[in-house]
This record gives C-alpha cells, structure tokens and sequence, in this order.
C-alpha cells in the first residue's frame, strides 16, 4: 500500500491525474474503473488539460463506471452517465461505445447487474480502478452492511449517503434511493487500485480504512487486502494519521 499526502484538494487532483495518465501512457488500450462525486472531478479537470496540450491519448481506452442512480436516464444532470460525458468523455477522444455506466433504467434488475458483471468480463478485467471514498467509508455504492457485496448489485442508499449527496438535487426528496453498483470482488479484481480523498469530514473513515479492522461494515476497509494500492488523500483528510 502506497499513500501520498496531498497539500490541498488541487494538490490531490494532479497527483491522481499522474498517476491515471501514466497508466493511459504505459498501456494505451488500458481498461479504466471510474468513479462520481465532487472527488474526482479535479482529477479529470487536470485530464483534460493534457489532452488539451496533447500530451494523452484516450482513443483507444475503455472505461467501466462504478455505479449509477437507479431510476435516472443518461440525459438526467443528476445521473453519473451525463457527469461523464460532462466531466470527461466530452472533452478527451474517447469511443463513447467503449465507456460503460450502469443502466439506470433497467426495468429488470437482475438482468442488469448480470450484464453489467458480463462487460467487466469481456473487457478483460481493470487494469486501474479510481475510488473516492464516502465518509461512512463506502466506495462506489457499497454501503455499510453485514456481508461484502461481490458482483454488481442494486443496493438501497444509506441516509448518510443521501443526506451526503443532497447536494447535487433541488430536494432532498429527489435524491434516488436505490443505485447499481459494482461489487467488492469485482474492484478487488483490478490490478492497481487509486483512492482519492479530501476533506476533513473522511478523516474517520481514512483513518479505519487503512488501520482499522477489516469489515463489511466500513467497505473500504477490504482494500487493505489488495496487493496494488494507492491513496493519494489531501492534509485534512489524513488529519487523524500519524504521517
């Protein structure tokens, strides 16, 4: 496990984006895990610029996305299809055939998940999953529970996460309940794993991912079983770290 402390939230931002950019570099037709939220939205902002200034290339690139609302269509602001044709995919050369979110308005749950974990398989596997962490120690939307989630599944949100994503909606009352979301099994899979965090809010759930036991009910925690990982966290997210 590797862990770089990160002046501020810029700081972190460049430092994930070297990080995904030497994999695009290194292994062009690479496969990338990518994540939503306010984390990694700098990191793909620095992405951009060197693409703009030529120095990447994403044509042959696919992505996985970790999750998606269920119940939000990719033309919803809110859903995290259109946060990455905003954030990312409309603005790099990427073969949007290749980019794959979950389908938020599967009308068949199941076979949704089959067919997402189906993708995952074709693509081969990920070569590098980008997670943000949530601060009740989520990733992706693999909420606290009782047992670690393994494959794509529809998992109800937890009021935590709704109350942490608020944010984004007119109303509390629009935020979605329910999401699909990649497994554990499915991200410990990757060969290389980056975990990006800031704020001083994720300082407890940094401090139990890296130290504290390994749990289903801190998710994040599994990741201290992964051979190849990487946490790039800003000051006040390893605020509780005697680093």
């Amino acid at each position: 496990m590797i862990i770089y402390k990160a002046k501020d939230y810029q700081d972190m931002s460049r430092k994930a984006a070297n990080i995904i950019s030497a994999q695009v570099i290194m292994k062009p037709n690479c496969v990338l895990g990518l994540a939503t939220g306010s984390s990694p939205i700098g990191t793909y902002e620095q992405l951009v610029e060197w693409y703009n200034k030529g120095d990447l290339d994403f044509s042959k690139v696919t992505s996985i996305n970790l999750d998606e609302y269920k119940g939000l269509g990719p033309d919803n602001e809110q859903s995290y299809r259109y946060f990455m044709d905003t954030h990312l995919f409309n603005h790099v050369n990427i073969n949007k055939s290749r980019t794959f979110v979950p389908d938020g308005l599967a009308q068949d749950t199941e076979k949704a998940c089959a067919e997402y974990n189906q993708i995952i398989a074709q693509a081969g596997g990920i070569d590098l999953q980008l997670l943000g962490l949530g601060s009740n120690g989520h990733i992706g939307f693999n909420e606290p529970g009782a047992v670690f989630e393994q494959e794509t599944h529809c998992v109800d949100l937890t009021e935590s996460t709704i109350e942490a994503n608020k944010r984004f909606f007119s109303r509390i009352e629009d935020v979605p309940r329910q999401a699909y979301s990649m497994g554990i099994k499915s991200i410990m899979q990757a060969k290389k794993i980056l975990v990006i965090v800031s704020g001083e809010s994720k300082a407890n759930a940094l401090k139990q991912a890296l130290h504290g036991p390994i749990t289903p009910a801190l998710p994040a925690s599994i990741l201290q079983l992964h051979n190849d990982v990487t946490f790039v966290a800003d000051e006040a997210a390893m605020s509780l770290l005697d680093v």
